[in-house]
């Protein structure tokens, strides 16, 4: 009790250099700013260390001039009132008998009489008995999810307490939500550290977030850390969070495949078409869209706000503007052939396996659910409606009574299921925070897992089309990052980008001289056998790289015809590819000079579906 509860934090591993660095930027910048780290490369970690090293920094430097030591009254007439030392240069280090109670209060309830130890001068020997440290999540479900990692590194349970609902614990460490601090603001006056977690969230659009860097910025002393898997600074709508928290460190899904720290995303994007009737219905909602649009110049959802509040005509122009915009937006998200196509992957490529299907609207996800029922397929939504306990149950039982989840935001922040390999996104969405954080959901590292498949399933030819590049900067990096060590060397090196391939086959291959922009069936027939190679790899590792053999000399090489054929002297990347139907064939694909060593290569000189699946898997 003698130390702050945060000095007791032991990892059972070493942190990495980059999230050592993470911590070295935030405390190099006066202990406030955001870390933009990918979901499932340790950015929580990242978050106790910085509150334990600023402690240590603390105790090193006799103390900061301007530290206090904040108590706060139990009591509910006192609710927002701090208890102060009257001398504010003196810390109150208090007794163990009076830190809590019988009732898991900090003091006596019946007065603030408390015992201390020690009043020690900031100008003597400096010692902290407790420091308060705030944790925001944006959800009540990832508290306890929250309090859990702490208990597990070393942190005392009774001095950590969770802040929501009917449970207000005032610990040394709160955790607490969005919603809970905004109606309660001690909490943030009386902690010396605040740590936000899915710090993007608060937008200055959001009056009611946004209160919580009115409360931040009234202590100029405090520390502040931001938690975030992206963060777009050049979005007019983070003006006061940047302004606060700017970013600090970036880590993006990229980097952390490359390093092993996440599964590979393998990208299966796959288009289809609108039926005629949805294909009228979505022409007549973009035509009355563009027409007021056209009218008062306006042609985003922000400017139309702005004529919304204006009254009159124009405000109701606006209504029907995004009256519009809102019926586009759900007829693409339960698109007919979307849901079919769904169904076939879940149905025939993977009747077995667990799925997390992330939809845009309610009204989808129920349509879906229905569709499965039809086939009896069993399956679970988990939505806001949904109570804690109620999703706690849910996803225990999911991959024993059902193998499907459903959702539409709720699973995207926070929940921790590194099991799952495969994700369906039925598209409609542009928002890169949504697709970084549904991507992350299925890339964390467990034994025996290497990639996870992600089915983007869009419509061609609409606004879905936005999705593909989103997904392109959410996996690669926040291109306005303004850092000069976004990523290191050997990354840059390999030119790393988002492997896109769908059934119209509009991929690049390097050293073939064009671009498949009309495929014949052929061509589209490989595509969809590269497809399934990259599935079977799930379990069977069909495409391995052999590691040392990166120089191939000139000796004769065989097909699995016996055709001879010759591969260059170099220091290429070469892979080995097992056939998926003939498991004692294998095939040497060179990425550099795009060869194979399969018929279909040798004698057609053709890609052929090995190049294509290797292209894929091994982009990172």
């Amino acid at each position: 009790m003698n130390d702050p509860v945060i000095s007791h934090l032991r990892f059972p591993f070493e942190l990495k250099n980059d999230q050592v660095e993470a911590v070295n930027a935030w405390l190099n910048n006066n202990c406030r700013g955001t870390i933009l780290y990918s979901t499932g490369t340790g950015k929580t970690e990242i978050s106790f260390e910085c509150a334990r090293r600023l402690v240590e920094t603390y105790k090193k430097n006799d103390g900061p001039k301007n530290l206090q030591a904040k108590i706060v009254s139990t009591r509910e007439d006192d609710a927002n009132s701090d208890v102060l030392s009257d001398d504010s240069s003196l810390v109150t280090c208090c007794d163990t008998n009076t830190i809590m109670d019988t009732k898991d209060r900090y003091f006596q309830p019946e007065d603030y009489t408390f015992t201390t130890t020690s009043v020690i001068s900031r100008h003597g020997n400096y010692r902290i008995s407790f420091f308060n440290i705030l944790v925001l999540v944006p959800r009540v479900s990832l508290i306890s999810q929250t309090i859990n990692r702490l208990i597990k590194y070393n942190i005392p349970s009774e001095r950590i307490g969770g802040y929501f609902g009917e449970r207000k614990e005032i610990r040394e460490i709160v955790v607490s939500t969005f919603h809970s601090v905004i109606r309660n603001p001690h909490l943030i006056k009386r902690s010396n550290m605040v740590i936000i977690d899915e710090v993007h969230l608060i937008r200055d659009t959001s009056s009611s977030f946004k209160r919580i860097f009115d409360y931040l910025v009234e202590d100029p002393n405090k520390a502040i850390l931001g938690l975030t898997a992206t963060l777009n600074t050049k979005d007019s709508r983070n003006k006061s969070l940047l302004a606060v928290l700017p970013p600090l460190k970036q880590y993006p899904i990229r980097d952390a495949v490359v390093d092993n720290r996440l599964a590979k995303p393998v990208i299966i994007p796959i288009d289809v078409k609108l039926t005629d009737t949805e294909l009228k219905e979505y022409d007549e909602y973009s035509t009355k869209i563009k027409n007021i649009s056209n009218k008062f110049k306006r042609y985003d959802a922000t400017s139309m706000t702005l004529l919304l509040k204006k009254g009159g005509f124009a405000s109701g122009m606006a209504k029907a503007w995004f009256s519009n915009v809102r019926k586009r937006k759900l007829l693409l998200s339960y698109n007919e052939n979307k849901l079919l196509t769904a169904l076939d992957i879940i149905q025939n490529r993977f009747p077995n396996e667990r799925i997390m299907i992330f939809s845009e609207t309610l009204e989808s996800i129920e349509r879906f659910r229905d569709l499965l029922k039809q086939h009896n397929i069993q399956s679970r939504i988990i939505d806001a409606k949904v109570k804690t306990k109620d999703r706690a149950n849910i996803l225990e039982k999911w991959g024993v009574d059902f193998n499907i989840l459903l959702s539409i935001h709720t699973l995207e922040l926070g929940i921790d299921v590194p099991q799952v390999r495969i994700e369906i996104i039925l598209a409609t969405t542009s928002n890169i925070n949504q697709i970084v954080q549904r991507i992350g959901r299925v890339l964390r590292l467990v034994e025996g897992k290497t990639m996870a498949l992600i089915y983007v399933i869009y419509v061609d030819d609409t606004t879905d089309n936005k999705v593909l590049g989103v997904i392109n900067r959410a996996i690669n990096a926040n291109p306005d990052f303004k850092s000069d060590k976004i990523s290191s060397d050997k990354h840059r090196r390999r030119g790393l980008v988002t492997p896109i391939i769908d059934k119209t086959q509009r991929i690049d291959i390097k050293n073939f001289g064009e671009t498949i922009k009309n495929p014949t069936k052929k061509v589209v027939s490989r595509t969809q056998r590269a497809i399934s190679i990259i599935e079977s790899s799930l379990d069977n590792s069909l495409i391995v790289e052999e590691k040392g053999k990166g120089k191939v000399d000139n000796n004769k090489k065989t097909d699995g015809t016996g055709q001879v054929i010759r591969i260059k002297n170099n220091s290429h990347r070469i892979f080995t590819v097992r056939s998926n139907t003939d498991k004692s064939k294998f095939y040497n694909v060179n990425l550099e000079d795009n060869t194979c060593t399969c018929a279909d290569f040798v004698f057609r000189k053709s890609i052929c579906k090995h190049i294509i699946a290797t292209k894929i898997v091994s982009v990172y």
